[in-house]
């Protein structure tokens, strides 16, 4: 007799964790493979526990590394073998990008040779798309229904939220049977009662009200207009990808470069120099619009923080209340810090910002002025307010000529004041050579995270998005770029891409910084409208990469 597991539902919050977002989880048609229509998880309820764990966490993971993304999902739609070829080798990528959440038994299946091949969506269209032979998936993976998820992105789909929501598990479905059967001990905490699963829930939700998305899994990216010309902002906080751990080490101002036709790091390949402007670089201090910016950014790290392991608090911190459990049941003393609490955060960020002083900026701009000109003033608002509102402000410039000379000019540093002559020192600055976009990223994320001093950190790159120089073109510096950006963010630092007044397409922008927030805003005063939700996107991303 095989075991059956428990209805799919109470598996949402397991989903909701790994995908991190919030996720129903209901019953497939009997036999069917698992799908997800980006809000629910279906899964054949016959099937063992097992299997539907399994079966989940791959649907789950597929969304939290973004492969389930319209733009993807368009390409494959209506094209069966894409879909299968897709699925056989993304389902492994999402797998791995995910694995220090997945439950130990569904590590097995990850395929470390396939996850290798790809770091990207995108990688694993065109490995599809290619002639190369590909195995099918595994049956657990489950399928991609495109035309549900196609559906549930233009919002038509009604038939589809009936489906779902008749066979959405009923409150009453959830008893205290449940952590019985997923292998859970059920237990009460004082002052409150019921059963493992509804405490989940409710941290769930608590989380969800004070604006932090689920616990412990960063969102997915999603696309916003800022009214009529505003331009489009890509706020992301999606997970950067599988990386190899110490993969990037700098020796003094040397770094690594990713390689994307041979799939591998150039070691040592880059050589970055800080330099001081010239004496005679002076210039008028730009124009800056810092009382738009500063009220737009007044509120950030003024929010609540939730400290885990506390004595007395809101809501049960579950790592603290399992431990806890373990260690009674092994006859020893169990902590009483089981619980989470808000707590007020102070300020407490350091931004370093990195300029784009390559040629290509200083062509006009698209509505006048050049690119040079409109980035260059949004530094100096960038610098102003958050120098105000009492942050550690950097701001460095780039331009390259080669991998052996990529320079970084200081305008200012952390400890520096704001004064006359750091206001005319970014006056002066004036666009030439290239954009070693990679190099810059790196150098300037070593800069901020041994001198920032704090614990948040921001870097914002201000740039047209063209990474360009000698051997660094097109797909090849993009891929860099973007590389540079995901090992940054791995690390524990938000990041953020700004282009202002460029003609730059989304498209283009969004392979130079792939799965970090970006915005293309058309002029310098439109900035005001997206720059607080960008900031909180990048800021959020980096505090749950350091959990």
């Amino acid at each position: 007799m095989i075991a059956r597991g428990p209805h799919p539902g109470r598996l949402r919050l397991l989903a909701s964790a790994l995908a991190g977002r919030a996720l129903q989880v209901a019953a497939a048609e009997q036999g069917s493979p698992a799908w997800t229509d980006g809000g629910t998880v279906f899964v054949d309820a016959d099937t063992p526990m097992r299997d539907q764990i399994e079966a989940l966490s791959v649907q789950a993971s597929l969304l939290a590394a973004g492969s389930l993304e319209s733009d993807v999902v368009r390409r494959i739609h209506r094209r069966p073998a894409w879909v299968r070829r897709y699925l056989a080798i993304e389902g492994h990528r999402a797998l791995s990008a995910n694995e220090p959440l997945l439950p130990p038994q569904v590590r097995s299946l990850v395929d470390d040779h396939v996850a290798a091949r790809v770091d990207s969506p995108d990688a694993s269209l065109a490995v599809a798309r290619s002639g190369k032979a590909i195995a099918d998936p595994p049956r657990v993976f489950g399928t991609i229904r495109t035309r549900h998820l196609l559906a549930s992105r233009r919002g038509d789909v009604a038939a589809t939220a009936r489906e779902r929501d008749a066979l959405r598990p009923r409150p009453a479905d959830l008893d205290e049977s449940e952590g019985d059967e997923l292998g859970l001990d059920v237990f009460t905490s004082p002052g409150r009662g019921g059963a493992l699963g509804r405490w989940l829930e409710r941290m769930l939700e608590s989380v969800r009200r004070l604006g932090g998305g689920s616990p412990g899994v960063e969102s997915p990216t999603h696309r916003a207009r800022a009214g009529a010309g505003g331009g489009q902002a890509a706020l992301s906080t999606r997970a950067p990808g599988a990386l190899e751990e110490g993969a990037i080490v700098s020796v003094g101002a040397r770094y690594p470069e990713w390689d994307a036709h041979r799939r591998r790091y150039r070691p040592d390949w880059c050589t970055v120099r800080e330099a001081l402007p010239r004496p005679a670089d002076v210039g008028s201090p730009p124009a800056s619009d810092r009382h738009g910016l500063r009220r737009s950014l007044a509120r950030l790290g003024t929010g609540l923080d939730t400290c885990h392991r506390q004595e007395q608090g809101d809501d049960i911190d579950l790592d603290a209340a399992i431990e806890a459990r373990v260690q009674r049941i092994a006859g020893t003393t169990a902590g009483e810090a089981i619980y989470l609490d808000s707590m007020r955060r102070r300020r407490d960020l350091a931004v370093l910002v990195l300029l784009d002083v390559s040629g290509s900026v200083g062509e006009p701009g698209a509505i006048g002025d050049t690119v040079h000109d409109h980035q260059r003033a949004v530094a100096a608002s960038l610098m102003v307010a958050l120098h105000e509102l009492g942050d550690r402000v950097a701001l460095y410039a780039f331009q390259s000529r080669g991998r052996s000379a990529v320079q970084l000019v200081t305008v200012k540093r952390f400890d520096d004041g704001l004064d006359t002559a750091v206001m005319r020192r970014l006056g002066a600055l004036a666009p030439g050579a290239y954009s070693r976009l990679g190099a810059a990223i790196r150098h300037g994320a070593f800069v901020l995270e041994t001198r920032g001093g704090t614990s948040r950190r921001l870097l914002v790159v201000l740039s047209d998005g063209l990474a360009y120089d000698d051997g660094y073109e097109l797909a090849y510096g993009a891929a860099d770029a973007r590389r540079a950006l995901a090992e940054t963010r791995r690390r524990g630092t938000a990041c953020l891409g700004l282009s202002v007044g460029a003609s730059t397409d989304a498209d283009a922008l969004r392979r130079v910084f792939g799965s970090a927030a970006h915005a293309a805003v058309p002029r310098p005063e439109r900035l005001r409208q997206v720059i607080g939700p960008l900031f909180r996107a990048a800021l959020r991303s980096a505090e749950v990469r350091r959990r």
